[in-house]
């Protein structure tokens, strides 16, 4: 879980999970996006996959990057469970009834 909340700790990053949101594209079309060196969205793209967020696949002379949503779902739900979210809501304290005066 902390490799996913490395990754998404960094805004390019997150534009690149939502960029993938709209189905699969290459490291070029990706890069294209940014105004930063190729090298830099390389390292980017390193600690995405690391995170298992991405999938990337070998397409000729390209680099194909797919969202890997199940993974991300499944470190946000951990995330929440250990924040006790999700789970049953406490049963409220019963109120004693105030002695009659």
């Amino acid at each position: 879980m902390s490799l996913v909340f490395k990754a998404l700790s960094d805004p390019t990053r997150r534009r690149v999970l939502q960029l993938l949101r709209k189905g699969p594209m290459s490291a070029g079309e990706l890069s294209d996006q940014f105004d930063v060196s190729k090298p830099t969205m390389s390292a980017h793209f390193a600690v995405l996959k690391e995170a298992d967020l991405v999938h990337a696949e070998k397409a000729g002379k390209s680099v194909i990057y797919h969202l890997k949503l199940s993974v991300l779902e499944e470190a946000l739900l951990g995330f929440a469970h250990s924040l006790g979210l999700g789970a049953e809501a406490p049963e409220p304290p019963s109120l004693k009834e105030a002695p009659a005066r």
